[in-house]
């Protein structure tokens, strides 16, 4: 997938009005959950996308991951974007939804297994939450 229909898609969930929202909002959920998973899982997931998307999960690859639910997720999100939680949340599931239509399956049940399985919602895959 380009990085343009990867905006694209994300724009269809999101319901965006132009590309640059579609950018902006994705640059966030990104950043965010580069700093949820393992630097070494950033370092695979960014090897998958296209590379502007690739450069905005290796410029927020921490040292180790952190831990933080989908609350914390999402207002960390709300944060970045200027928007409220239950905005972010929306936000979040657009992009990761796109995220896991964009990488190998293997990847994205690599990503799933080292998140509470209650982030699946978020990556469009209702049906993994436990």
């Amino acid at each position: 997938m380009q990085y343009h229909e990867y905006l694209a898609r994300v724009r269809e969930l999101g319901e965006y009005d132009s590309q640059e929202e579609a950018a902006k909002v994705t640059e966030a959920v990104l950043s965010v959950l580069a700093q949820r998973i393992s630097p070494g899982e950033v370092d695979d997931l960014a090897s998958q996308l296209p590379g502007p998307l690739g450069q905005t999960l290796a410029a927020a690859r921490p040292q180790q991951a952190e831990s933080f639910g989908i609350d914390g997720f999402c207002r960390r999100v709300a944060e970045r974007i200027g928007a409220r939680p239950r905005t972010a949340e929306w936000d979040a599931g657009a992009v990761l939804t796109a995220l896991a239509d964009a990488v190998s399956g293997g990847e994205l049940n690599q990503i799933l297994s080292r998140l509470p399985s209650g982030y699946a919602v978020l990556f469009g895959k209702a049906d993994l939450a436990g």
